[in-house]
């Protein structure tokens, strides 16, 4: 970095600090920094909530400190109306805090069901596109505590196993691609507090008080549950201690993969032998899961329905041809062999 610019990220390193006046912020910023402990190049994804609007300005300062390289992304969806005006207003504000940010457009037909997926898919398409062309390999997210909860109830409800119920992390691998939620130990309250204190302004998005939406409900039984005294402490441990027994499976699942799995053509082809299959029924299911989703290069793993019932025609079966996930699965004789469907 030449002189001058070194100049320029001092000034406006300073002028940002400047807003950390007040014990609190100083708060938020040290358990914020603690948590990101990041020295690459990142992408941030930001909207006009107070939460993206507060990891906007926790980030800006970390890289300025950092001397580390941050582009801020805000993906307009175009499903409200409004929308793009709602996403320049925002970029507006960011400018005048020294943040710039580029508008990324969901461009194509809009689905009338199951939206929050579909867009939020469309969103990290977009994400991860501009991770690959600007060779970057991070991605920050504004989830928080409070998501996390609202998270494990909906896999509670979906009947989610052991890694849907504690997949929601602080740091997600996909295709090489970290995804990282830095404010995963802070509340909700204190990103309204930072938003308020630094922007005086966030967005209120119309659809988080619409109980259409299961993440709405959930939403309102949490502040339901917390007025009639939910500890979230112990709500956080019990996650924790999932995650734990978790990592122990990813353990074997690695050695599965690394022992009996053999990928061809930059990875779109894999070969499993006989071994592979000689393990408990969940390491061979997520063993799996893991090759469809390498292969298939989807950023969801497949439905757990759709996987077991393959899992039991490959182990019922001497010949078998099926498709998932993008994927083309073959079985001949003790061989298995998935590739990506053209």
């Amino acid at each position: 970095m030449s002189p001058k610019n070194l100049s320029v990220s001092g000034r406006s390193l300073n002028l940002l600090k400047t807003r950390i006046t007040d014990k609190n912020l100083k708060r938020i910023y040290k358990k914020f920094e603690q948590s990101l402990n990041l020295n690459k190049n990142f992408i941030v994804a930001v909207s006009g909530g107070s939460d993206s609007l507060a990891l906007a300005y926790l980030t800006k300062i970390y890289s300025l400190k950092k001397k580390i390289k941050a582009i801020y992304f805000i993906v307009d969806h175009r499903i409200r109306t409004g929308s793009t005006k709602e996403a320049n207003s925002v970029k507006k504000l960011l400018k005048k805090h020294k943040i710039k940010t580029e508008v990324l457009s969901w461009k194509g037909k809009k689905p009338s069901s199951n939206i929050q997926s579909i867009a939020r898919a469309a969103r990290y398409d977009l994400l991860f596109k501009k991770c690959n062309q600007l060779r970057i390999n991070n991605i920050l997210l504004g989830h928080h505590s409070d998501d996390l909860l609202e998270n494990f109830l909906i896999r509670i409800l979906r009947g989610s196993g052991l890694r849907g119920l504690a997949s929601f992390d602080k740091k997600t691998l996909n295709n090489k691609i970290s995804i990282i939620r830095p404010l995963i130990n802070l509340e909700k309250k204190d990103l309204i507090y930072v938003s308020e204190r630094i922007f005086k302004f966030y967005v209120t998005d119309p659809s988080n008080s619409d109980d259409k939406f299961q993440r709405i409900k959930i939403r309102k039984l949490l502040t339901s549950l917390q007025k009639e005294g939910l500890d979230k402490k112990k709500f956080l441990s019990t996650i924790n201690n999932l995650k734990s027994s978790d990592d122990t499976i990813k353990y074997f699942v690695k050695e599965n993969l690394e022992k009996n799995v053999v990928f061809f053509g930059s990875r779109k082809i894999a070969i499993l032998n006989n071994n592979f299959f000689k393990n408990p029924n969940e390491i061979i299911f997520r063993s799996l899961s893991e090759c469809i989703k390498k292969i298939g290069e989807n950023y969801y793993y497949v439905r757990g329905k759709k996987l077991q019932k393959i899992i039991d025609d490959l182990s019922n079966k001497t010949l078998f041809k099926g498709t998932l996930g993008r994927c083309i699965i073959k079985k001949i004789d003790q061989t298995v062999i998935i590739s990506r469907e053209n």
